[in-house]
């Protein structure tokens, strides 16, 4: 079982490693496309946008042709997508080039969340969502250091030529050595299954336990957002600096998730999400009196920053697996379609959530703080929520 979550990780990483590993090259990008820093800034929200959006198309497709051959067009697409943007000789190349990239993510995405709701059950399933979503955190660590120097060795186009190259590498094992899944009793889907996806949202145990992940997914992409503002404007910290301490976090995130995999069966999911929701309050609770309390030198510090961020994310750590094994539970026979909805509400959901906390009039930590508050607040109603299902499966549909 532990080579099959592996295979899915490969999978799972080609989405951050498509976000993080060109962030130190932007500014490079954008002078050599001969383009504004922000449009190819954006490409980053697009990428996540498209990767939320599509999910919803990318579900009936796993159910109906199973996982392993939209896993292969995926990273096929993929391909394509990460070529254009290293060739790339014009901003609209490159932004379509991250928009087929983003809908390459989409297919591999669920098929790596489908499989494990194929082969995985209760604190099983849970320990293997948080294994993957944990795992994802050293790409936030490494990507972009990883980018910065590819960049100077070899110019901004060589991380793209590393995104080819890495899912060459990924395309060789998902034909090798990724069973097909798909259990004999998937419902078959015609179209766009509107109607299917209508009752799913309209059972409040797949929203409640779904919108935890919309949550902590928006506290990540606020705080990613924010980050250089904050820690290289405010805090004063070099590139290298910079890359260092946001790099530590996401080591952070992944030891937490870590612990949390080891202890889940012996402290059970409820307790879990409890836990993820008092440590994102006491985040931003910690950002609030800094604000309110802390001078502006101590203030502008980046450990006035970065600590309050690492308890939050610990946080996060802890929901993510229990919140998604509980939303999928009941779907064993439409497990495609579920995932695809999971990862819509997670992406769509936490890119309009941060989105919104920062077109607000507020400065950067409240805004960030704001989401952290969302984020506790949803994963306490979950809480509560798996207090009413203890002990009771029934499969949907």
């Amino acid at each position: 079982m532990q080579k099959f979550l592996f295979l899915l990780l490969s999978l799972v990483l080609l989405g951050p490693l498509g976000i993080d590993l060109y962030l130190p090259t932007i500014p490079a990008i954008a002078l050599g496309l001969n383009s504004s820093e922000a449009l190819i800034q954006s490409t980053i929200s697009l990428f996540i946008l498209v990767l939320g959006l599509g999910q919803v198309i990318a579900g009936p497709l796993v159910d109906n042709y199973g996982r392993k051959p939209v896993a292969i067009a995926g990273i096929l697409i993929y391909m394509v997508g990460a070529a254009m943007a290293a060739l790339a000789t014009t901003a609209d190349i490159f932004v379509a080039s991250r928009l087929m990239q983003g809908v390459a993510v989409c297919c591999t995405a669920v098929v790596a969340f489908s499989g494990v709701r194929d082969r995985m059950n209760g604190d099983d399933a849970a320990r293997a969502f948080g294994f993957l979503n944990g795992t994802l955190n050293i790409i936030p660590a490494l990507a972009p250091l990883l980018g910065g120097l590819l960049a100077e060795a070899f110019g901004w186009r060589a991380p793209f030529w590393f995104l080819v190259g890495y899912a060459v590498v990924v395309l060789f094992l998902v034909i090798v050595f990724l069973p097909e899944t798909r259990p004999a009793t998937t419902v078959a889907v015609k179209g766009l299954p509107v109607r299917q996806y209508l009752r799913i949202l309209g059972d409040r145990r797949f929203i409640s336990f779904a919108v935890v992940n919309a949550g902590a997914m928006g506290m990540a992409l606020t705080y990613v957002s924010l980050a250089p503002n904050v820690l290289m404007g405010t805090a004063g910290l070099s590139p290298l600096q910079f890359s260092l301490v946001f790099g530590a976090n996401g080591f952070w995130i992944m030891l937490v998730s870590f612990v949390a995999n080891r202890i889940i069966h012996k402290i059970g999911r409820p307790f879990c999400l409890a836990t993820g929701g008092i440590l994102m309050g006491l985040g931003c609770l910690a950002l609030v009196l800094g604000v309110a309390l802390l001078g502006d030198a101590a203030q502008s510090h980046w450990l006035a920053y970065i600590l309050p961020v690492a308890c939050a994310c610990a946080g996060l750590a802890f929901v993510m697996g229990p919140s998604t094994s509980y939303a999928l539970e009941p779907y064993s026979n439409e497990a495609g379609v579920a995932s695809a909805l999971v990862g819509f509400i997670q992406m769509a959901g936490g890119a309009a959530l941060g989105l919104i906390a920062m077109a607000l009039s507020l400065q950067p930590k409240m805004s960030l703080a704001l989401v952290m508050l969302v984020g506790c607040l949803l994963a306490l109603h979950a809480r509560q929520r798996s207090k009413q299902i203890k002990g009771q499966l029934k499969k949907i549909g």
